[in-house]
């Protein structure tokens, strides 16, 4: 049994769009408007289309959630006809969805950055210490020398 019910599946070709509604068993107050778009372009199988999701409302005393989508068969045509804020707080939610990645992905990078520079650093003290000891083996060379000398 899916998950998606389908309610009403209208072709309007008034407005050069599909109006689908669909009820989501189960998922009330854990669906996203993104997550709801992603099941409707696999359930109907319209990758190459722009699926908008227009009303989402939450059943009471059910875990159901009930979704009205507007499918478009190009963006600017969407544009024409929906609010334009609508794809203001689509274009908000994408640029927050990059910055979360970006946030994401700079962590792993500190990560890998301070073990590459305690490497560095401990690099530079072995040199340190490198440099260090042919100093000390020349000063027991010189004073095994000096002592003959004193002889």
């Amino acid at each position: 049994m899916s998950m998606i019910e389908t309610v009403s599946d209208v072709e309007n070709s008034f407005l050069s769009r599909r109006e689908i509604t669909c009820n989501f068993q189960g998922l009330g107050g854990k669906l996203k408007r993104k997550e709801a778009i992603e099941m409707i372009t696999k359930e109907f199988n319209l990758s190459n289309k722009t699926v908008i999701a227009i009303n989402m409302k939450n059943q009471t005393g059910r875990p159901n959630v009930t979704g009205m989508f507007y499918v478009y068969e190009n963006e600017e045509l969407a544009k024409k006809q929906v609010n334009p804020t609508i794809f203001e707080r689509l274009e908000r939610q994408a640029k927050k969805d990059a910055e979360e990645k970006a946030a994401e992905a700079a962590p792993a990078e500190e990560k890998a950055a301070p073990a590459e520079e305690k490497a560095a650093e401990a690099a530079p003290a072995e040199e340190k210490a490198a440099e260090a000891a042919p100093a000390e083996e020349k000063a027991a060379e010189a004073a095994p020398a000096e002592e003959e000398e004193k002889e």
